[in-house]
């Protein structure tokens, strides 16, 4: 399977729980982390909930 990146370019501070959750649940642990995920639609889902904190790249 294809992997993508996943970067937190904005904080998930005031905005609701369960975008917090999803941004956890990915890994994110600190703002400007890189992380490399398997391209499943599970992780398409959860990048889609959170689009507008993330950038994602090939």
């Amino acid at each position: 399977m294809s992997k993508i990146k996943i970067k937190l370019v904005r904080s998930g501070i005031d905005h609701p729980g369960s975008q917090k959750r999803t941004l956890k649940a990915l890994g994110f642990t600190r703002l400007n982390q890189v992380l490399e995920k398997t391209d499943t639609p599970q992780i398409r889902g959860m990048v889609r909930k959170v689009h507008h904190l993330v950038e994602i790249t090939k």
